[in-house]
């Protein structure tokens, strides 16, 4: 069932995350893997629904191979918003995942944007570089662009050749049901997702069927549920079904969606220190109260602050520590000024120490395509 609020190219307006997880039949989480609880993003309820997880939770408990594949829309700057999928990729390779990253240029192309050179350009040096520096290991990882899938001509053509296969097995109304009404170019770029996600299982690639963990924002989970849909009709090949995730989005500075076309809605992770403060101070939305007396009588509202859920989504690692933030901000005993001022110490500490890691990255990226 298609939602009017927004689908894997738009988004509008707020998302009842409980609702849909009704509308779609996804599972919340229930009793996870003690390890995944070293993880901040699993134990804070950040990604807080799933299908068929307990196929990967079982394939990491018995140390049995299993892929990771996630996708890359190359359009603008690098930021924290990203940073979500790009944590998820590292903590699945060191839990054991052979790691596929697909560069979206063909679907950012068909939706957002013809200049294929600006694609490529911030493909590499935006998302690519930023991996690494996050501690992607390239060296266990599959990165592809779906334009240029493969220079090995069996892995090229089972790739193409799959996703051409499957526009078989899909139908208008299921397309309708799922999406609403998109244009021929979007529903061509769902079907090459479609094999981005299966295609890990083919011969050519892992060499048999195996689970496949798919990380998303909850407005990608229509791709999700085409894939599924599409792949037990597949003649003559046993996919073993998708599996996936949904995690929250980090909101923009200043409130509501993070857009990529607003840099003061966001904090990139080549901002300098200086410019990260000035954002923060200047465009990010307060959970505080209008007065100072006000604030100290009722509280704030952490659950809104942007400054806060910046710590929440992994600037404060330390689980008692965002507690006591938390505590202290709701009871009015920390004032928005020196929540703003703590999140700001936080993340130049982090910028500097990440764009240190990112000179180094750089090398790594360059050596790695000259390979490919």
């Amino acid at each position: 069932m298609a939602n009017n609020n927004f689908n894997p190219w738009e988004i509008k307006g707020d998302i009842d995350y409980t609702k849909i997880i009704k509308q779609f039949g996804l599972k919340p989480f229930d009793k996870l893997l003690p390890k995944l609880n070293d993880y901040l993003l699993f134990r804070r309820g950040l990604i807080y629904c799933h299908r068929d997880f307990e196929r990967i939770e079982k394939a990491i408990k018995n140390k049995k191979q299993f892929a990771m594949m996630t996708g890359l829309m190359p359009s603008g700057k690098f930021h924290f918003g990203h940073k979500m999928v790009a944590d998820q990729t590292i903590m699945y390779q060191k839990l054991g995942a052979k790691v596929y990253v697909a560069v979206a240029d063909i679907e950012a192309y068909n939706s957002r944007n013809p200049d294929v050179d600006k694609l490529r350009k911030d493909a590499i040096e935006e998302y690519l570089t930023n991996y690494v520096a996050l501690g992607l290991d390239l060296k266990k990882c599959d990165f592809y662009f779906q334009s240029d899938r493969s220079k090995d001509g069996k892995k090229a053509g089972a790739y193409y050749s799959l996703a051409n296969m499957l526009g078989r097995h899909t139908t208008f109304n299921q397309v309708k049901a799922i999406y609403g009404d998109i244009s021929p170019a979007k529903l061509s770029s769902a079907l090459l997702q479609a094999s981005d996600m299966l295609h890990p299982q083919l011969k050519e690639f892992e060499g048999k069927p195996l689970p496949v963990i798919v990380p998303v924002g909850v407005d990608q989970d229509p791709h999700l549920r085409l894939t599924r849909d599409v792949a037990h009709k597949y003649p003559g090949y046993d996919f073993v079904p998708i599996s996936s995730t949904c995690h929250v989005f980090l909101p923009g500075l200043k409130g509501g969606k993070m857009s990529s076309s607003d840099e003061n809605s966001f904090i990139a992770l080549t901002d300098s220190p200086e410019i990260a403060a000035k954002k923060i101070k200047k465009f990010a939305f307060s959970g505080g109260r209008e007065t100072l007396e006000a604030h100290r009588k009722y509280g704030g509202n952490p659950d809104v602050d942007v400054s806060f859920l910046l710590l929440k989504f992994g600037l404060e690692e330390d689980d008692d520590k965002l507690k006591e933030i938390y505590d202290a901000y709701k009871e009015g005993r920390l004032l928005s000024g020196e929540l703003k001022k703590y999140t700001i110490e936080k993340l130049e500490n982090f910028l500097v120490e990440h764009q240190k890691n990112r000179i180094k990255a750089k090398k790594e990226v360059k050596k790695f395509l000259a390979k490919l």
